[in-house]
C-alpha cells in the first residue's frame, strides 16, 4: 500500500488545454523539493497526459518562484522512509530494509528509474523554468525535450559538498561540454539563464512575466505537427544519446553515486555527509 504524510494541497496539478497538458509541482512553500508524494504525482500526471488521445504536448513546471530546489531533505513532508506502489522497476520495497541496500532500492526507484520512464514519454515535453533548478530540479528539465527558462533562472548541481559526484540522473557531460560539466560540478556554481542558452542546454530565455505565455506559444506550434510524427523524432534523438553513451553513462554513475553514499554513511553523520538544507544553503553563499 501507498503511503504518504498529509498535506493541505495536491502535490502537482494537472490541466489541460486544448492539446496541452500542464503539469505543476506544487510544494512552492518549499521550493517545489521533491519527496516521494510528488514523485508518484508527477509519474500519474505524465501517465495521465501519455494516454490522454487529447493531449499532444505536455509542459512541466513549478507553481510559485522556483522551479524545483531538488530533492526533499528536510522539509516537514519528507517521506523517504515510507513505502509506495513500485513503478519504474522491479527493486523490492525500500522501507523495511537498511543501509545501502535501503537507499540503491529506493533510487533505483524514484530517481533514475522514475527519470528514465519519463523521458521516453511519447509526446514532446517542454520544461518552463523560473528561479532555481537545482540538482533534483535538474533532473527534471533534463528529461524534457525542450527547456523555456526565464531570465531570472538558474541552475546548480551542488551535491559534491556532500561528497557525492552530481545527482542520480547523471546527464551532465551530454546536457554540456565535459569541461564545463567538470566545472559545474567541482564548483557547485550556479549558471544562470542565459549562460545556460550559451552552452545549449536551454532552447530558449524569456522575461519573467512572460514565461508562461512563450511556454504556451511554443508548445501549442509543436501540437500541430503529426502526433506519430512527434513521437518517432523523440524516440529517433532518444536512441542517438544512447548510442553516445548516456543510457550506460548513467548506470555507472548511479553505482558511483551510491559508493559515495555508502561512503558517507561509514566516515559522515549520515549518508549525505552531514549536510541539510541549511548547510547546503550556507555552502552556497
Amino acid at each position: 500500500m501507498s503511503a504518504a504524510p498529509p498535506d493541505d494541497e495536491a502535490p502537482v496539478l494537472y490541466e489541460r488545454r486544448g492539446p496541452v497538458a500542464f503539469v505543476t509541482m506544487n510544494r512552492p512553500r518549499y521550493r517545489n523539493a521533491q519527496n516521494s508524494a510528488m514523485t508518484y504525482a508527477l509519474d500519474a500526471a505524465f501517465y495521465r497526459a501519455a494516454d490522454d488521445g487529447e493531449v499532444r504536448v505536455v509542459v512541466l513546471g513549478g507553481a510559485g518562484e522556483h522551479f524545483s530546489a531538488g530533492h526533499d531533505i528536510g522539509t516537514p513532508g519528507r517521506d523517504a522512509h515510507l513505502p509506495f506502489d513500485r513503478r519504474a522497476g522491479l527493486w523490492w520495497d525500500h522501507s523495511d530494509k537498511q543501509g545501502a541496500e535501503s537507499r540503491y532500492a529506493r533510487e533505483s526507484e524514484v530517481y533514475l528509474g522514475m527519470c528514465r520512464r519519463w523521458r521516453e514519454l511519447p509526446k514532446p515535453v517542454v520544461a518552463s523554468v523560473q528561479g532555481a533548478c537545482v540538482a533534483g530540479g535538474l533532473m527534471l528539465a533534463w528529461v524534457c525535450d525542450l527547456i523555456v527558462a526565464a531570465e531570472d533562472a538558474f541552475f546548480a548541481d551542488p551535491v559534491v559538498r556532500m561528497g557525492i559526484p552530481g545527482v542520480e540522473y547523471f546527464a551532465h557531460p551530454w546536457v554540456m561540454p565535459p569541461r564545463i560539466a567538470k566545472e559545474f560540478l567541482y564548483t557547485g556554481d550556479r549558471i544562470g539563464a542565459v549562460r545556460a542558452y550559451e552552452l545549449g542546454m536551454v532552447n530558449r530565455v524569456v522575461p519573467r512575466a512572460e514565461l508562461a505565455e512563450r511556454t504556451l506559444e511554443l508548445a501549442e506550434r509543436i501540437a500541430e505537427m503529426p502526433r506519430l510524427g512527434l513521437a518517432l523524432t523523440k524516440r529517433a534523438v532518444n536512441q542517438a544519446e544512447d548510442l553516445q553513451g548516456l543510457h550506460a553513462g548513467l548506470d555507472s554513475v548511479f553505482g558511483l553515486h551510491h559508493l559515495a553514499h555508502a561512503h558517507n554513511a561509514e566516515v559522515a553523520a549520515d549518508s549525505l555527509g552531514g549536510m541539510d538544507i541549511a548547510k547546503m544553503k550556507k555552502a552556497g553563499q
